[in-house]
């Protein structure tokens, strides 16, 4: 299976927000190894003051792999202990860009990232257990969503 997001995208739950949907389109492929996604049209559910993307204010999401696969093969190993040292990984990333005001019409682009770094030979030796890896990082961010947003805005993890 391969990445290709549907529209619209339902929202984690955030605090002063009612199911937040995102319509969302392709755009164009950035290097040949991304997908990117803007969020453009009619935002579902209450958000009051989100904005959809635009040049001043992008909302893109960006999914991208690494140039080259690397293989447990491209691993060292030590001569001596016969254990595998300097393991290969390779990095794929979840981007989100999304701009928002600093003082009125002066915007910056706020990003926040997921980066996986996963051993080359963990995804045929141990595929389960890479599975969990990815299966419970984003149960945690879906279960936080709220939270995790509360503390960006108040700068407090809470009790």
């Amino acid at each position: 299976m391969s990445i290709s997001m549907t529209s619209p995208v339902t929202g984690g739950a955030q605090t002063g927000f009612t199911a937040p949907t995102y319509p969302i389109v392709a755009d164009w492929n950035l290097d040949g190894r991304s997908k990117q996604y803007v969020v453009s049209g009619t935002l579902g559910g209450t958000q009051v003051g989100v904005t959809t993307h635009s040049v001043n204010s992008p909302f893109t999401g960006r999914w991208r792999r690494p140039p080259v696969w690397k293989t447990a093969a491209q691993a060292f190993v030590n001569g001596v202990t016969g254990r595998f040292s300097k393991v290969p990984y390779n990095e794929c990333d979840w981007l989100t860009r999304k701009g928002a005001q600093i003082a009125l019409d002066q915007w910056m682009v706020n990003e926040m990232r997921t980066t996986s770094k996963i051993y080359a030979g963990t995804e045929t030796y141990d595929a389960p257990n890479v599975r969990a890896l990815v299966s419970f990082h984003i149960g945690g961010l879906s279960q936080q969503s709220a939270g995790f947003g509360d503390m960006m805005i108040s700068g407090v993890f809470g009790a």
